[in-house]
């Protein structure tokens, strides 16, 4: 196991994500044995399958990576499912209702992200409330404001082979996941802003002693709050690719991607006490929790069994985390 651990592409990709990765491809490969047997005429082993599961792991993935800053902190943050959904709802029904142009819709998307991030951030940083009630506050806020700007309606984003619904190219492109692409660009950019800027240090330094980074003469303020604002911003990237990969959007929903999300990050190595992160770590758990949903579908269960899987998965990541930490103190 030490000489496994030791070879270079291992240390380079890093020894838990390596066993993550080992985790997708096993997943696969019973996914694949299992769902002729329990649903009959079923396979797996379809291109399609994928390209539907990756479907599922942009928005999860932009919204885990947003999260990442966050939970490097030592926050939480509850609101990015409702807020992604509330984003998606109001672009979207300026685009149908009040014919705004595409390309400001989707700039519209982010911005509302932003606010809801710099709402966050501020009673966090500079109001001093718990990361916890202050995300749960905004979730709420979220759902009625999504709700209330389209009178309870859902919205039905342009469909593929309309003139104006070129933003589907962003998540697939005949049969190329654009999205996967993207998904990887960005996920890369917050690597790096995450371990080789300045921003990114005070960040991971936040959660292991936010005291001390004080105490040092650091605005600690600016910082946290800035996690939030990168998370809000990227929630409002994975509305745009949540409706080029599903179109309708509905009111008031949007909690349970905040579990998977968060899930993602977990199982990628992030940890819950702050200090550390992974973005590559992020995306291999949305690339796991998509996998896990396209399985279940396929093997004819509801999706009721994939949120009872991920609620065990991130008991058994948290639990892994913290008995990590006990040992290293």
């Amino acid at each position: 196991m030490n000489k496994f651990k030791n070879l270079p592409v291992v240390r380079a990709i890093g020894f838990n994500r390596v066993v993550l990765i080992g985790v997708i491809l096993l997943m696969y490969l019973v996914f694949a044995l299992l769902t002729p047997v329990l649903h009959s005429g079923a396979t797996f082993l379809k291109y399609d399958r994928i390209l539907s599961a990756l479907n599922y792991a942009y928005f999860i993935g932009f919204l885990g990576l947003g999260v990442t800053f966050v939970i490097a902190t030592g926050g939480i943050d509850f609101s990015i499912g409702p807020v992604m959904f509330t984003a998606a709802l109001v672009s979207g029904y300026c685009l149908t209702q009040y014919h705004v142009p595409l390309w400001l819709c989707l700039i519209l998307s982010i911005v509302i992200g932003v606010l809801f991030g710099i709402i966050n951030g501020y009673f966090v940083a500079y109001r001093f409330l718990p990361s916890f009630i202050t995300s749960l506050a905004c979730m709420q806020i979220a759902k009625g404001v999504g709700s209330v700007f389209t009178k309870t309606q859902s919205v039905t984003w342009p469909t593929e082979g309309n003139e104006n619904a070129w933003f589907h190219y962003l998540v697939r492109w005949g049969d190329v996941p654009v999205g996967f692409i993207l998904l990887c660009l960005v996920a890369a950019i917050c690597a790096v802003v995450l371990n080789k800027t300045k921003a990114g240090r005070y960040i991971l330094c936040i959660g292991s002693n936010k005291e001390a980074v004080r105490l040092s003469g650091v605005n600690t303020k600016k910082w946290e709050m800035l996690a939030y604002i990168i998370c809000g911003l990227l929630a409002g990237v994975a509305a745009i690719f949540y409706v080029g990969a599903y179109t309708t959007v509905q009111p008031g929903l949007g909690d349970t991607f905040n579990n998977e999300a968060i899930a993602a990050c977990v199982m990628g190595g992030t940890s819950m006490a702050g200090g550390l992160a992974s973005m590559l770590g992020t995306v291999i758990g949305a690339l796991i929790i998509a996998l896990m949903q396209e399985g279940i579908l396929a093997m004819g269960f509801t999706i009721s069994y994939q949120y009872v899987i991920t609620g065990i998965i991130v008991l058994i990541a948290v639990t892994a985390d913290t008995l990590s930490r006990k040992r290293k103190n």
